[in-house]
């Protein structure tokens, strides 16, 4: 089974035992949203003109989630910039999208229940503990001194500007994570994408602090 990047963040990001996310949902769902734009640039579908993202090629690549995102940025009349993006997709559902395709194909486990008996939530436990095991000895093995690959690198930039890294890997050096995270493993296209997912989580935030204190 082929994990995209994205569904890799959420099995990072989601507790094994509770089935609950470990980060705020808004830092979460920019980092799915930057996630499926950076693996559409790591396999050469978008690039920039400047700040602007644009589509070097339309062919689909078979994954429904990455063919709807690319066929949005086709769709969409005008040139937006990635950080436009990762805040248009992460208001679509797209994290519930992914956690139900990943329960569907028996990595996590959908239960449904009611808080207090009477509000509905949905818990995502772990099923099938081999898919984060493998992004995690991958990404183990890139904290103890391997080169990461392209979409490796990806992964712990994505983590690094959620904030995610220093949840699910609380022991690991913080220069190593920084140096993956900013150091040019990945073309131009990919590391505009990463960058835009930073700024998105720190608007997203920053905007909720806003709106928190103006209700106040």
């Amino acid at each position: 089974m082929t994990l995209t990047i994205a569904e890799e963040v959420l099995l990072l990001a989601y507790r094994e035992d509770t089935g609950k996310p470990m980060i705020g949902s808004l830092e979460l769902d920019c980092a799915l949203a930057g996630a499926l734009l950076a693996e559409l640039a790591i396999r050469g579908r978008v690039g920039f003109d400047g700040k602007k993202l644009r589509v070097e090629d339309g062919a689909p690549l078979g994954d429904e989630e990455l063919d709807a995102t690319l066929s949005r940025i086709i769709g969409e009349a005008r040139r937006r910039d990635a950080s436009w993006w990762v805040g248009k997709l992460r208001m679509g559902r797209l994290r519930k999208r992914l956690l139900t395709r990943l329960a569907a194909r028996g990595v996590l486990s959908e239960q449904e229940g009611k808080i207090l008996g009477i509000f509905p939530t949905t818990r995502y436990p772990e099923l099938d503990p081999r898919h984060e095991q493998g992004v995690r000895e991958r990404v183990q093995n890139v904290l103890t001194g391997a080169e990461p690959d392209e979409r490796t690198a990806v992964l712990f930039a994505v983590m690094h500007a959620a904030k995610l890294d220093r949840k699910a890997f609380p022991g690991a050096p913080k220069d190593r994570i920084k140096e993956i995270a900013q150091g040019q493993w990945t073309g131009e296209a990919v590391r505009k994408t990463i960058a835009s997912v930073h700024a998105a989580v720190v608007a997203a935030t920053t905007a909720a602090a806003v709106a928190a204190s103006a209700g106040g």
